[in-house]
């Protein structure tokens, strides 16, 4: 057993393949050629003397030895992110760069108000704001391009930590003159018989759409997929269909493209958007300073309407 080959690359692979379920996945998001990665298996297998992993045609289960190491490698990998959270807590004035990813919702609605009062506060501080859907945000922080993210509720979080951030409530918007702006509230079914504008597949509000939609039987309507809320609200404002958008994000857009709210009778309709880290008491000390911020803001109560 020559343990001295083991390195963090390869227990950060391997842990990523544990999770994912299959060397390929864990490879993608380690950003490895899928050969590469299985060389850096094969590499951990022989620096043990083991086999860690089973592979069959789904994917790969673990060995015992295979169970033993992935306790090993989650505490060294945490003790790790200790270490770096530890060491960041002497520079200098707490000086440093936050990576932020976060879906549309907290990036339209919430984030550039929380951000812009922690930087007059926190100059010192530089965050690096990605916006991405939600899965890709919680991706991202599994593989550590991202200090922490903040995610919709009800997507896979891959067995990262979470915290609440925000909630938001989603509305049907629809066009002046259309049927449904003679209503306060509608049901989602109502709403079926209408031609619909949404994001794409892979976001939340999609995901939740979709799931919705399974839960009536019913079908939707889907005519137009765009990629941003300001995107769908243009649609909506040309006629195309109608959407389902979050409160806030619409509000702006009213009076501009005569454009009209109703709220949704569902439950579902309310969300609520998730920060998430591997280890949020690892994190360095400024995404800890922007988390504690971000928590705060969100305890205050918005402001009325001017």
């Amino acid at each position: 057993m020559n343990l001295h080959r083991l390195d963090l690359v390869s227990l950060s692979l391997f842990a990523l393949v544990v999770r994912s379920g299959s060397i390929s996945k864990g490879a993608e998001l380690a950003h490895l050629a899928v050969g590469a990665a299985s060389k850096r298996i094969a590499d951990l297998e022989a620096a043990v003397g083991t086999p860690l992993l089973e592979r069959h045609s789904r994917g790969i289960t673990l060995t015992a030895a295979g169970e033993a190491l992935k306790q090993h490698a989650q505490r060294i990998l945490s003790d790790v992110d200790l270490m770096t959270a530890d060491m960041s807590d002497y520079a200098a004035g707490v000086a440093g760069v936050v990576r932020l990813w976060a879906n549309t919702s907290a990036v339209t609605q919430f984030l550039p108000s929380d951000i812009a009062a922690f930087n007059a506060a926190n100059p010192e501080i530089r965050i690096e704001l990605e916006e991405q859907d939600s899965e890709q945000v919680a991706l991202a922080v599994v593989d550590g391009a991202a200090d922490f993210g903040i995610m919709a509720d009800q997507m896979p979080t891959f067995g990262l930590q979470t915290m609440p951030y925000r909630s938001d409530r989603l509305v049907v918007v629809a066009p002046g003159g259309h049927p449904l702006t003679q209503r306060e509230t509608v049901s989602f079914a109502d709403a079926l018989a209408f031609d619909f504008v949404s994001l794409s597949r892979g976001t939340s509000l999609a995901r939740r759409l979709k799931a919705a939609t399974a839960f009536t039987g019913a079908q939707l309507k889907l005519r137009i997929q765009v990629r941003s809320f300001d995107a769908m609200c243009l649609m909506v404002a040309a006629g195309l269909g109608i959407a389902v958008l979050p409160d806030a994000a619409v509000r702006p857009h009213l009076r501009s493209m005569d454009l009209h709210r109703i709220g949704l009778a569902e439950d579902w309709a309310v969300r609520d958007l998730l920060i998430c880290a591997r280890d949020l008491s690892a994190l360095p000390k400024p995404a800890r300073l922007l988390i504690n911020h971000l928590v705060g803001s969100a305890s205050q109560p918005p402001a009325g309407p001017k």
